[in-house]
């Protein structure tokens, strides 16, 4: 489902496999399982990068899985287990990167974009928010990060409202994301680059920590504010 590398400080979190990548109970507590190994294993200054091999970043909920048996339930525990996956990013004490090697739809576009920079391959993949086209309201703290890390109103509606599907060099232009790169190879290299730069400002992790969650308290917010509806 999963592999974790490490290369110096640098850590590599790989969704494996040729699969859609689809993000069910199992892969996602893999997911949680290794960013608790990346959180227990850094040094002093590090890095996480996460990419995945195939066609697919991540196709989002595993929908087929959750219509399976009572989708209301399964779909709230995938909500879950994404959401802590998601604060296990936002309160990882290093900077972290996702090198988005395909199309990153709904849910797995959230993932992408709830590393600190995104990288994007430019032959093949988009960013693809498909809640309108597929008939799902999103979820409140999606729009958290929606907000939090799309600057541009307009932005937003292109990717929310018109459910486009944004390859790398619009989202560039755009400004959701950071660089466009010619394949997935180029795309992790150059992840792991900034990834390597980063580490040399040898920043206190603990630090780098506090402050991502201090500028995205609303996210957290949200998070905290869907945990505690879901149990009422």
């Amino acid at each position: 489902m999963c592999s974790l590398e490490k290369r110096g400080n640098i850590f590599i979190l790989t969704l494996t496999g040729t699969d859609e990548h689809r993000l069910n109970p199992t892969l996602l507590n893999a997911i949680r399982s290794a960013l608790r190994r990346v959180r227990s294993e850094a040094s002093s200054s590090s890095a996480l990068v996460t990419t995945a091999h195939g066609k697919f970043f991540s196709n989002g909920y595993d929908l087929a899985w959750a219509e399976a048996r009572s989708f209301k339930d399964r779909k709230l525990l995938m909500d879950s287990l994404l959401r802590s996956v998601v604060t296990d990013l936002i309160s990882l004490p290093m900077p972290t990167i996702s090198a988005v090697s395909g199309h990153a739809s709904a849910a797995g576009c959230i993932l992408a974009l709830s590393h600190d920079y995104v990288l994007m391959r430019s032959d093949r993949g988009f960013l693809y928010m498909s809640e309108l086209d597929i008939k799902l309201v999103l979820p409140p703290w999606f729009m958290a990060i929606l907000k939090a890390k799309i600057g541009s109103p307009a932005a937003r509606r292109e990717l929310i409202m018109k459910a486009a599907k944004v390859t790398a060099k619009r989202a560039v232009e755009i400004g959701i994301i950071d660089s466009a790169h010619d394949n997935a190879e180029e795309t992790l290299k150059a992840a792991i680059e900034l990834g390597e730069g980063l580490v040399k400002r040898g920043w206190e992790g603990h630090v780098y920590a506090q402050n991502r969650m201090q500028v995205l308290a609303d996210v957290l917010d949200s998070i905290r504010d869907t945990r505690a509806g879901s149990r009422l």
